[in-house]
């Protein structure tokens, strides 16, 4: 590998480093663990999931899908059954990458995808009302429901009017900054979440506002879970195993996907499904084993990754890296920013994820297409992913299915 390459890569990592922390910080928060394990998730798989995995360009690490998820497991088992979960989830899809499905996983269809997307967008807007508003998270593990209870919540205790503010300016400079800095003609890039979030964080300090930060951040990366393995648990815990599993799958081969296409990749050096599963599946064991929680490919942050000229998979190695370095010398500047700079930063992520010019050209297609990506986004949204996309699969087959009929009578 060349110098040029390498410096590329460094460059890209450190890009998406800067936006995967906020990120790490607010999944590992959202999901009802913690920040640092946010952190730990983004680092530890990050890092192998790179190393093992069969794309060039995959950045990987907590994602609002896999939070979604995880919310109502451990609402019902607790933190302590994340390693034990992770652990199967991730021995699943290892073993879906030595029987080879990657390329059958790999071939949903894109109503599907794109209804999913919208579903998971809406949800993680949901998860930060409790974090937007300054309150205790409302009981239940259901998005919607939580929301509304939520807010209910605040209407009787009293709306924190300077939480609410920090997260206004955090989405103002959020989708301004970009457009101003568009007009410096500087060339290097600078992420606006992390822009906002430093902003937002000096407002907090310099004005004394009353609002929660995030708290403290250890400065130990990698602290072994495995005494909390409860093995008398693995009958409870293998059809949400199994959702974690069939998440990582295809959210990873997705984002993996996508980075093909947005690189502009040639069928020679396309990704390979079946390593990527592996790498996967390895990286959600030990994270999960080691403080962490389940990992999947992370479409934004790849995003980034191609983005900022990523050449190989050095530029995630690299962005791993820097999120340790962070880790062990930043980690009380970290604790000082606000829990609603993360709930901004979040919100403006949910409304990048959903992409309304991406759907509005989605609906435009054919019927039959529009039609399941509202039937999977709603039923995301509404029971669970994993059930959103079962039924987005059922209702495409079925449509298409009807389509062929109609042709073969015709003839």
């Amino acid at each position: 590998m060349n110098t040029n390459n390498l410096a590329r890569d460094a460059i890209a990592g450190v890009t998406v480093a800067i936006v995967a922390l906020p990120l790490a910080l607010g999944f590992g928060i959202t999901s009802g663990m913690s920040a640092a394990a946010g952190l730990t998730t983004a680092i530890i798989a990050g890092f192998i999931a790179a190393l093992f995995g069969g794309s060039r360009f995959q950045v990987s690490g907590p994602t609002g899908a896999m939070t979604v998820v995880l919310v109502p497991i451990i609402h019902t088992y607790g933190i302590q059954a994340i390693p034990l979960l992770g652990l199967m989830a991730g021995i699943i899809v290892v073993i879906l990458a030595l029987i080879k499905s990657g390329p059958f996983i790999n071939r949903i269809p894109w109503p599907v995808v794109e209804g999913f997307t919208v579903g998971i967008a809406a949800v993680i807007a949901l998860q930060q009302i409790p974090l937007a508003l300054g309150i205790a998270k409302h009981a239940g593990d259901r998005s919607i429901p939580i929301a509304l209870g939520t807010i209910k919540d605040a209407f009787k205790s009293g709306i924190q009017w300077q939480t609410l503010a920090l997260v206004a300016l955090t989405l103002f400079i959020k989708f301004a900054f970009p457009h101003l800095w568009k007009k410096t003609h500087f060339k290097f890039h600078i992420p606006a979440s992390a822009v906002a979030i430093v902003t937002t964080t000096i407002v907090l300090h310099l004005f004394s506002i009353k609002s929660s930060t995030i708290g403290d951040i250890p400065r130990s990366i990698g602290k072994w879970s495995g005494n909390f393995v409860d093995f008398t648990l693995i009958p409870k815990l293998l059809i949400p195993a199994l959702m974690i599993a069939a998440l990582c799958a295809i959210e990873s081969l997705l984002s993996a996907r996508v980075a093909d296409s947005m690189a502009h990749v040639g069928k020679d050096e396309h990704f390979n499904t079946n390593k990527e599963l592996f790498g996967q599946g390895v990286a959600t064991v030990v994270a999960s084993m080691f403080g962490g929680m389940p990992a999947t490919g992370a479409i934004a942050r790849t995003s980034v990754n191609v983005r900022a000229h990523a050449h190989s998979k050095y530029a995630s190695i690299f962005h791993a890296i820097v999120l340790l370095i962070v880790a062990l010398l930043a980690a009380p500047l970290v604790s000082a920013i606000p829990s609603a700079a993360i709930a901004g930063v979040l919100i403006g992520t949910s409304y990048r994820i959903l992409n309304p010019v991406s759907i509005m050209e989605s609906l435009r297609t054919t019927k039959g297409d529009a039609v399941v990506l509202i039937v999977t986004a709603i039923s995301t949204l509404a029971i669970d992913l994993i059930w959103g996309i079962g039924i987005g699969i059922t209702l495409f087959l079925a449509l298409n299915y009807g389509k062929r009929n109609e042709k073969n009578a015709s003839i």
